[in-house]
Parts: C-alpha cells; structure tokens; sequence
C-alpha cells in the first residue's frame, strides 16, 4: 500500500490505517528509537505512542512525506523517553555521545530563544546539509538524527571508523563556521 493510501485510512479514521502504517514502517520507526534508547521493550513502547500520534495528528494534517513524519514523531517519543530514563539515572548507548558531539556546533536552548527566526536556523541546516556530499551527508544524519553508532556506521558503508569520526568532525566545524557567519550564537 502506498503512503497516500495509508494517509487517506487515517483521513477516513479507518483502524486499518495503523496496522498498514505498522506494516510498512514499523521496522524503520523501530530502528529510530532503539538507536536512542537501546531497549527494545521501550523502542516497542515509542513506536507504538507514534502509531497513537499520528492517529490524532492526521486528521488536521496531512504529510507530504510519511516516512519523515513518522520518523520526526518516533525519534522526539525516544528522546523525550531517553531524558525521563537519563533523569533517573538510567539508560545509555549512543545518545549521550551524539549530543555531546553536537553540543559544540548547535545552540544551546538559552540562546536559541534569543534567534529572532527560529525558520532562519532551519535553513541555515538546510543549506549546510545540502552542501555536503551525499556520503558525508548520509554520515552525519546516519549519527545525529538515527543515533547510529560510529562503528555501525562504519560497516554499513565499508568504511572505517576514522574516516566516520573524521568526516563527522569535519561536519560539525563546518557547521559551527556556517552558524557563526550568519550570526547564530552558540
């Protein structure tokens, strides 16, 4: 079933909705939040309050792209669960380093309320992303938006993992240069 398909069972409040978009992008929603949480009976949990989202979300939306929104759903489930296990001292894996790595390139959330445009910031990442080529691209969104880690990075492109650390490095400079020229303080 094709994605418009399954937008219109939601559309018709039709229950067939959910077990289409489960059959489809389960194992990618999945994925998605056990890269976060390395757990998979709260990846399971994640994934099935995204089904729940996306079936109040739907009706007074409709995405041009699912995959994308199920995926922005599912990966903002995962860390808001992650920051409720970190919290209480719990919970590890990948998340806390890909934050760490970032946090020298990104604004903080104090300074980020201060940008005037956050849609500014937006397409400050757009262009910079956009700029990339398609392998460093793949690398830093395989990192910071999946949570993949270094290593699986590395095997899923027979790569190894200096060329993912370095590229990743690279990316995060060229980033905070990009973010600093258009006067997004970090």
């Amino acid at each position: 079933m094709d994605d418009k398909q399954i937008v219109d069972l939601f559309w018709q409040r039709s229950e067939t909705a959910i077990t289409a978009v489960a059959h489809k992008y389960g194992n990618y929603c999945t994925k998605i939040a056990y890269n976060i949480l390395h757990n998979h009976e709260d990846s399971e949990e994640c994934v099935n309050d995204t089904y729940l989202k996306v079936w109040g979300a739907i009706p007074t939306h409709r995405p041009t792209r699912l995959s994308t929104f199920l995926g922005k759903i599912t990966r903002n489930l995962a860390l808001n669960k992650w920051e409720h296990l970190n919290a209480e001292k719990r919970g590890s894996g990948q998340t806390i380093f890909a934050l760490a790595e970032l946090q020298e390139c990104i604004p903080s959330a104090d300074n980020t309320e201060n940008i005037v445009d956050d849609l500014a910031l937006v397409e400050v990442l757009n262009r910079f992303l956009g700029g990339l080529s398609k392998e460093r691209r793949i690398i830093f969104m395989r990192r910071y938006w999946y949570f993949c880690s270094i290593k699986e990075i590395a095997s899923s492109y027979s790569i190894s993992e200096s060329k993912v650390k370095m590229s990743l490095m690279r990316s995060r400079n060229e980033l905070r240069n990009i973010l600093e020229k258009e006067g997004i303080v970090l």
